[in-house]
């Protein structure tokens, strides 16, 4: 009998929510109240996410200040992100026995290649970094300081013609995950620099690059259902759309106000 899995697609939505309803989920399902879940959306306006581990001085708060950009931090590691035009992801799945109880290379590897199906579905050729290509990166590459996500590839995330198109991050528990990615679309490659305090846009416009330059015919809608579909084909499951529990809606508003929106965690770093 084949497993059936949550999918959610909650469109744009306010920065602080976005994140609290990300962990409310995964809270449902480490609980075994949910199925694994992938959960697809967006940001209601440019937003900044920055890594749990991440120093706020990475980010120009007062750039963000004045542009009405806000700045979140994630439960998941990584650097630090300039939301804007892209597809969001995140999946949360139990780790205590299944697909994903082998660690998090393992995971970060399974999941890089629901995407990167997906990816080759819109006509796109991945290139996802796993162990073997990850040695291989060069020394600049792979110990960047710069505190832009895209400035970096890591393990099990994935390229195309060297430059990177989704990056990703995780978090784990003794008995769950929760895995979060950006899939730009579009680049504002001169607002990011001025954002992170970078002074060449050129170096990141050659570090990555959004969807709607590689695929002249793109189409957010059917990257979608390419996403959802390549997850069903990878790990031999179906997928039942769904909709947020009371439960998670009401934990998510919760930890919206107390946590995702409040000065002690966003500049705890």
């Amino acid at each position: 009998m084949t497993e059936t899995w949550r999918f959610l697609d909650t469109g744009p939505c306010p920065t602080a929510y976005n994140m609290a309803l990300d962990e409310a989920v995964a809270i449902a399902v480490k609980k075994g109240n949910a199925p694994p879940t992938l959960r697809l959306y967006g940001w209601n306006t440019p937003s900044v996410s920055i890594g749990y581990f991440q120093k706020i001085k990475d980010v120009n708060i007062g750039y963000c200040t004045k542009k009405n950009i806000p700045v979140v931090r994630r439960l998941t590691g990584g650097r630090a992100i300039l939301h804007g035009d892209e597809i969001t992801y995140s999946f949360s799945s139990k780790t205590t026995s299944g697909l994903f109880c082998k660690g998090l290379l393992d995971s970060y590897k399974k999941i890089s290649a629901a995407l990167g199906l997906a990816l080759s579905k819109i006509g796109v050729s991945p290139e996802p970094k796993l162990l073997s290509a990850y040695r291989g990166l060069s020394i600049r590459s792979r110990n960047s300081r710069s505190p832009l996500c895209f400035h970096s590839v890591s393990y099990g995330e994935i390229t195309v013609n060297g430059r990177k198109v989704i990056g990703s991050a995780q978090k784990r528990w003794a008995d769950a995950l929760l895995q979060q990615g950006s899939i730009p679309l579009l680049i504002d490659g001169a607002d990011a620099a001025k954002v992170f305090g970078l002074h060449r846009d050129q170096e990141m416009k050659d570090s990555f690059v959004g969807l709607h330059h590689l695929s002249p015919f793109f189409v957010s809608e059917d990257f979608k259902k390419a996403i959802r579909t390549s997850f069903e084909e990878t790990f031999n499951i179906e997928f039942a759309v769904s909709f947020l529990s009371p439960q998670e809606i009401s934990m998510s508003r919760k930890l919206e106000e107390e946590k995702y929106s409040s000065y002690e965690w966003n500049f705890r770093r």
